[in-house]
């Protein structure tokens, strides 16, 4: 790579930019305007070529709406649309491409070629994920060919996302016919601790093959997913040359000096892959380009690599999600239920940072049972982050429930559903503010309540976004302490956070009346969930390895806790993934199940 002094670009200098932006799905026509809007950017700053992620004209990912023969056409109508304003700059789109065949119509993720207000040339996507979150192969079919352009006597190799995470794959079809520069489109969504695994992948490829290679992701939320971005640029000996802001809209633009890397490359052992392995992954394309660069390129500020702490990373991914869940669906106001727990105080803070005091407001419903402390902490709390608070005490209705239930429920032992009428009246409360004012309810159950079914079904479970619906008990204490640290001041009152945890459904009320420590309990939780540990093997790993292990019979009731609950999970609103593994896509297990684990 070289600096860029303002002067122009030589026969051995690619500049190339990534587009780090934020889609929409189904928005084809905003999709367009967003990519002739960052080409502008990409050609303000000299690029000769920018990338865009993958499926930038759709959005992603598009699910079904791809099984639609007009959505198909329009976004490739809009790809036409967008080809024929390019000029002499080329541009790498990601978009969903379609082929007739006697047995019907294929479909491919794949990316154009767009320069000289053509389409140059497609590659279609070859490794299609079919895990986790992804079901690519439900839609697409693997495509066949790599190209390489040869861009002013530089050769590119383009290839999107999943085509990296392979030992072998397109990018060394590529390599082995000349590419210097490999340029991958992404659309590869948040989870803690992901964007070190992106690094390495992209820092051992460029290693392997003598290659820089340039990485483009989207940012945004959509849904479940939420995309943080991390575009960035590798050199041949595999060191991480630059990175973009993560969870931020941003252009990553740099110089390469492709005719710098070719005395290190020829003798290296990534050519020496048998041409059998290499015909296995697709056959390779070429095609030549000529752009002109601008002979006088604006000087380019020295790259940066970005690098965010964990809990900073995870708030910012709650932030960006809850932010775009509200803006994609046309809402502008949120209501969260405020009771002066932790989990209320969080998503409180969560979606003031997102969309602004001004439209959040908490609602405090107090019962027979709530206590003084927790008032004036939920008080001081939307005090402390300027959100307007309403107070509703809950006792009409609850007791108007109890008088409604008492000749069926004559008796019996008050119990469960007694103490769960008080929130299905807060339920009721929230949406009945929902439905009256056009706001969307913000629900405050942690991963901890939704794995074992420490929630209520149309009590505290009735809303439209469940924020920490994948954030652990612990780390939302921790997140809780993050926000704090950050500032300004201590929006999140101390006292929350040091009280004991309780649903005050009852006198004197605690969590771990009906669960366990929430250290041992969310240790469970990732074992069995993320990790897919058998309840044997979870056993011994407690009882070995931590101090403050859990028992084999609280361990077995865990298990049993997420295993029945399952029905109450299908029923929850979506809330962003920030974990390996979440409830929802993520996982899919089947209701009625005769199956032991």
């Amino acid at each position: 790579m070289t600096s860029d002094n303002g002067s122009s670009g030589s026969s051995g200098t690619l500049r190339v930019a990534a587009a780090q932006v934020n889609t929409n799905v189904g928005d084809i026509d905003g999709n367009a305007r967003l990519i002739e809007k960052w080409i502008g950017l990409s050609q303000d700053q000299g690029a000769d070529l920018v990338a865009f992620p993958e499926l930038t004209i759709t959005g992603y990912p598009p699910e079904d709406l791809v099984l639609y023969d007009n959505f198909i056409a329009a976004n490739k109508a809009a790809l036409n649309r967008i080809a024929s304003s390019v000029g002499d700059i080329v541009a790498v789109v990601g978009f969903v491409d379609s082929e007739e065949t006697p047995t019907g119509t294929k479909l491919f993720n794949a990316a154009a070629v767009l320069h000289n207000r053509k389409v140059i040339t497609t590659y279609r996507k070859i490794h299609l994920p079919n895990y986790g979150v992804f079901d690519e192969r439900r839609y697409f079919t693997p495509g066949s060919e790599c190209p390489v352009l040869s861009i002013n006597g530089i050769k590119v190799g383009i290839n999107i996302c999943e085509d990296i995470w392979q030992q072998i794959g397109p990018s060394e079809v590529q390599c082995a016919n000349g590419a210097q520069i490999i340029v991958n489109i992404n659309s590869s969504p948040y989870e803690s601790g992901k964007q070190g695994d992106r690094v390495n992948i992209v820092t051992d490829l460029s290693r392997r093959n003598r290659v820089y290679t340039l990485y483009t992701n989207q940012i945004g939320g959509q849904d479940e997913l939420v995309f943080d971005g991390g575009s960035m640029l590798a050199g041949p000996d595999g060191e991480l040359l630059g990175t973009s802001p993560r969870f931020d809209e941003s252009l990553l633009v740099a110089d390469i000096d492709a005719a710098s890397m070719e005395s290190s490359r020829l003798q290296h052992q990534a050519f020496a892959i048998s041409e059998e392995e290499l015909d296995a992954i697709g056959q390779p394309s070429a095609i030549d380009m000529t752009v002109a660069s601008s002979p006088k390129r604006p000087k380019l500020q020295d790259l940066s690599i970005h690098r965010l702490g964990r809990h900073d990373a995870v708030y910012r991914a709650l932030v960006l999600g809850t932010r775009d869940y509200l803006k994609k669906t046309g809402f502008k106001k949120v209501a969260v239920a405020v009771s002066g727990g932790i989990d209320s105080a969080i998503v409180t803070a969560i979606a003031v940072d997102a969309i602004g005091a001004e439209n959040v407001v908490g609602v405090a419903m107090p019962s027979r049972y709530s206590s003084p402390g927790s008032i004036t902490d939920a008080e001081d709390l939307c005090s402390r982050l300027g959100v307007e608070l309403w107070n509703i005490p809950i006792e009409p209705g609850h007791s108007a429930s109890e008088e409604m239930l008492a000749d069926v429920f004559q008796g019996t032992e008050p119990g469960l559903s007694e103490e769960n009428t008080q929130s299905r009246v807060r339920g009721n409360l929230m949406m009945s503010i929902a439905n009256k004012f056009g706001w969307l309810i913000l629900t405050t159950g942690n991963k901890s309540e939704m794995a074992t079914g420490y929630a209520t079904l149309y009590g505290d479970m009735a809303g439209a976004y469940a924020v920490i619906k994948d954030v652990p008990k612990t780390l939302v204490y921790e997140l809780c302490e993050h926000r704090n640290q950050r500032g300004p001041g201590s929006p999140i009152p101390i006292a929350i956070i040091d009280k004991p945890p309780s649903a005050e459904l009852r006198p004197d009320q605690l969590d771990e009346d009906s669960l366990p420590p929430y250290d041992q309990l969310d240790r469970v939780i990732h074992m069995y969930i993320e990790e897919r540990m058998s309840p044997d093997l979870i056993i011994q790993n407690e009882q070995t390895l931590c101090k403050d292990g859990a028992s084999e019979t609280v361990i077995r009731r865990i298990i049993r806790l997420i295993d029945i609950n399952e029905y109450k999970r299908r029923q929850s609103p979506p809330g962003p993934k920030i974990t390996g593994l979440a409830f929802g896509k993520d996982r899919r297990l089947p209701i009625a199940s005769g199956w032991q684990k």
